[in-house]
């Protein structure tokens, strides 16, 4: 499986690890069905919504 990284979009980390769906909203990120997903990085979309976007990668990337 492939490691994540925080200029991954969304869209494509989900199509990778369909189950890190879950981790992302348990993070605060309710984005990950919406249009902007697709095109939004991991580290754009963790500064939008104020995370920690190297806690968030740590937990992720422990799933994979």
């Amino acid at each position: 499986m492939s490691k994540i990284t925080k200029d991954m979009t969304i869209g494509e980390i989900i199509g990778l690890h369909p189950r890190h769906a879950e981790t992302l909203m348990t993070f605060g990120m309710g984005c990950v069905a919406c249009s902007a997903s697709q095109g939004e990085t991991l580290e754009e979309a963790a500064m939008v919504h104020g995370i920690d976007v190297d806690n968030l990668l740590r937990a992720l990337n422990a799933l994979v």
